[in-house]
């Protein structure tokens, strides 16, 4: 016969064990998107240049992304209220990096603007509807107290893929005779495209060797009705989503670096020390959120985007662009992992996929908006005021999240006050 634990022992079970080693579900997921992202990060920064090969202007190339990205977002959301209601995840999982894996490299076919649209379109699907199943999955297959560094592991996982897959993209273009991604002709990217298969493939193999292990949690009765996010959940996604606007895209470090003056051999390095960085900090961000709470390293990580965000705004030169871009990076160690353990943490009982689903929609819909939208501000303010304005919104953010999200005791204040 079964008994409800007392709060003490409640209390032990909360505490992060120092000593937890990752499950092995949450490594093997972190293996699918380490081969995923180098075979998509050999491929995505060739695009923009491989499109104007085929005559795309810059309006298509914002609308290719657009689409990709909108049906990315709505299909995050669909698929975790299907993942709340199946008692295996992993086959929504494998379909949807089936589905990225096969399409992605046909871009290498592509000889018109709307081929290029009908393949991203195609990997985003795939990435719609395998993330929140996915996320869901790690929630289920890790314990409350480890939330935060499996979740940092995972994005470690991602950035150092993408590391690797911009040094591959570089060095097969390099191999085949080209310096850089501008002096490449469309032959030379078409290779590359190809080649880039070979990671996924992996990523497959990956995948299909990696367990699932039976839900914890019982599957709700497949009926019409859908269960309400906890009210927790919703404060909490207010200033997450209020963050997501603040967060616009990195490219614009690029954009930068290329306003001062910077020669076009440092973009790539320096987008490959940006996921340098990332992938260095994502796991120690992740065991911080689980040692003093997932809001706390929040609200750091987020004031630490808004400090040096808003100053790479103000920057004069490529090292201090360099240094600052460097600080920059642990701001998103310090989020990634926190961020999707605090939605772990707030969803009620097997409503994980609906709340991931919420989440990863809110996220990608207003980071649509802030890169949209920053790009405004720069065009008719400059630089200073787009970084600094959305720095400010981040500290918006983090003042928000303290005020609706209630804190977390240190596990030694815990220890102190049991009776």
């Amino acid at each position: 016969m079964s008994t409800l634990p007392t709060p003490a022992s409640a209390a032990t079970e909360n505490q992060p064990k120092t000593g937890t080693k990752l499950p092995k579900t949450v490594v093997g997921l972190g293996l699918v998107s380490l081969f995923t992202d180098i075979s998509s990060e050999a491929i995505f920064p060739l695009l923009p240049v491989f499109l104007t090969t085929l005559g795309a202007s810059n309006a298509i190339i914002g609308l290719i992304e657009g689409a990709a990205d909108l049906v990315a977002n709505v299909l995050k959301y669909l698929t975790g209220l299907v993942a709340d209601r199946r008692a295996r995840l992993k086959p929504l999982i494998m379909i949807g990096y089936g589905v990225s894996t096969v399409i992605r490299p046909l871009v290498a076919f592509a000889v018109t603007p709307w081929h290029v649209l009908v393949v991203r379109v195609g990997d985003r699907v795939g990435k719609g509807v395998r993330t929140s199943p996915r996320d869901a999955l790690i929630a289920n297959a890790t314990e409350p107290s480890i939330r935060g560094r499996a979740y940092g592991f995972h994005r470690a996982m991602d950035h150092a893929g993408a590391a690797i897959g911009t040094l591959l993209g570089a060095g097969l273009l390099w191999y085949l005779g080209a310096a850089t991604a501008e002096s490449a002709t469309a032959d030379q990217m078409r290779t590359v495209f190809l080649w880039a298969a070979v990671p996924g493939v992996f990523a497959m193999i990956a995948l299909a060797l990696t367990r699932e292990p039976p839900r914890s949690e019982p599957v709700p009765a497949a009926t019409g009705a859908t269960t309400a996010l906890p009210p927790a959940l919703k404060r909490a996604l207010l200033p997450v989503a209020l963050f997501a606007f603040a967060n616009a895209t990195d490219a614009f470090i690029i954009v930068k670096a290329a306003r001062l003056g910077a020669s076009p051999i440092l973009a790539p390095l320096l987008w490959l020390a940006l996921h340098v960085i990332k992938a260095s900090t994502a796991t120690a961000g992740g065991r911080l959120a689980d040692r003093y709470g997932k809001r706390n390293a929040l609200v750091l990580g987020w004031s630490v985007y808004a400090v040096t965000w808003g100053a790479v705004g103000f920057a004069e030169s490529i090292p201090v662009l360099f240094v600052l871009t460097a600080i920059y990076g642990t701001s998103h160690g310090l989020v990634e992992g926190a961020e999707k353990a605090l939605i772990a943490e707030l969803a009620a009982g097997s409503g994980k996929g609906k709340a991931f689903g919420s989440y990863n929609m809110l996220i990608g819909l207003a980071a649509l908006a802030a890169s949209t939208t920053f790009g405004l501000v720069w065009d008719r303010f400059g630089s200073a005021v787009a970084f600094a304005g959305s720095g400010a919104i981040a500290l918006l953010a983090a003042g928000v999240l303290l005020a609706v999200v209630p804190g977390q005791r240190p596990p030694d204040v815990v220890e102190r006050s049991r009776p």
